[in-house]
């Protein structure tokens, strides 16, 4: 019996044993389940329409709105970061216009999160929550960077702009579990 890889396959590795072990505890952890159920029937409205649900989940693409959605934020975040790599006015204008930007368009790409949440199955919403949660910290992050910048204080709006990239790194991979469920279901 030959033990070569196809070329779909991969040999796992730590990190990927680990960080699926971490997915499955969340997805059979019932911590979430309080909240899971307090805000089920509020996401449920989303999609309550049929209309709706068929914009939301994607049927005219292919891909869930808040999958094309997720690009602006993170584009707009960390775009401004590379800016601030930059001490001239323009980059720090340009780099808070961007964070401004990123914030902003957090909401609706929520909106689309939390309606694509809404027809998932239990332990796919216990990680969607675990995801929100983390991109909603890295969205309150960013913004007290935005909020630091306009108000002249660019070194603590960098400051905080970096710290923000950890939940919204961590809450990315949750994410991209997530549409690789959705994608295998």
């Amino acid at each position: 019996m030959s033990e070569t890889l196809r070329s779909t396959e991969r040999l796992p590795t730590t990190a990927d044993n680990a960080y699926k072990r971490l997915l499955q505890r969340l997805e059979l952890s019932s911590t979430w389940d309080g909240a899971i159920d307090a805000v089920a029937p509020v996401a449920g409205r989303l999609i309550a329409a049929a209309p709706a649900r068929r914009f939301f989940h994607g049927d005219a693409t292919g891909v869930p709105l808040h999958g094309i959605l997720t690009d602006v934020p993170l584009g707009a975040w960390f775009l401004a970061q590379f800016l601030d790599l930059f001490r001239d006015d323009g980059s720090r204008r340009a780099a808070t216009r961007l964070m401004t930007l990123g914030v902003a368009s957090a909401v609706p790409t929520a909106v689309a999160g939390w309606a694509e949440w809404a027809g998932a199955d239990h332990a796919t919403r216990r990680v969607g929550l675990t995801h929100a949660s983390l991109t909603g910290l890295a969205t309150l992050v960013f913004a007290s960077s935005c909020a630091a910048r306009l108000r002249g204080h660019h070194g603590a709006g960098v400051a905080l702009a970096r710290l923000g990239n950890v939940p919204v790194i961590a809450g990315a991979f949750m994410g991209g579990h997530l549409g690789s469920r959705r994608r295998l279901r």
